[in-house]
């Protein structure tokens, strides 16, 4: 009860729109001082000496200017590839069987090859981009017996691993005299 008559006791005033513009300006002001005081106190600790690069050129930079610099810089470093979604999916579609090679079940080659007709389903309502689409989708049924027969050969060809040799126990050894 006594929790309930705490709660009872609180009255909320609405604040104005100048009010709350000029706390959240001061706010501001706040944050800025803030951070410089923050990176005031990390120069006094020496936080930024000897960082490598210091003293050289920023690479890159150049004389004319380039917006996009930041972007290029990301394709080279994570080697990213931005082909339209026509030539990326006939990429997709060479490669297919090999990725539900991998697959282990049926299940899974199913919703490889589901995945793949939604993405070519998808490029066909899609405005085009770059050259035509020609890939088609796979037939589910047709891909997941073509798995099996692959499956079954490669099964077949992959000799039976050779039992490891079994080690004898401790007490059954043989004692090796010397001579």
């Amino acid at each position: 009860m006594a929790a309930e008559e705490e709660f009872d006791e609180i009255r909320v005033e609405p604040i104005s729109d100048a009010a709350s513009r000029a706390e959240a300006v001061q706010r501001q002001r706040q944050v800025h001082t803030w951070v410089d005081q923050q990176i005031q106190q990390a120069i006094a600790r020496g936080d930024f000496d000897d960082l490598p690069g210091a003293g050289k050129p920023i690479e890159g930079l150049g004389t004319e200017h380039d917006p996009d610099w930041w972007l290029r810089k990301l394709v080279e470093r994570e080697h990213l590839v931005g082909l339209p979604p026509s030539i990326q999916l006939r990429k997709d579609d060479a490669a297919l069987d090999d990725l539900l090679d991998e697959q282990t079940t049926e299940s899974g080659v199913r919703q490889v090859v589901e995945e793949f007709n939604a993405r070519v389903l998808r490029a066909r309502y899609q405005i085009p981009v770059g050259p035509p689409l020609i890939t088609q989708p796979r037939d589910v049924e047709h891909a997941i017996a073509e798995w099996r027969v692959r499956r079954t050969a490669r099964t077949a060809a992959t000799p039976p691993p050779e039992p490891a040799p079994r080690k004898r126990p401790w007490w059954r050894c043989r004692r090796q005299t010397h001579d």
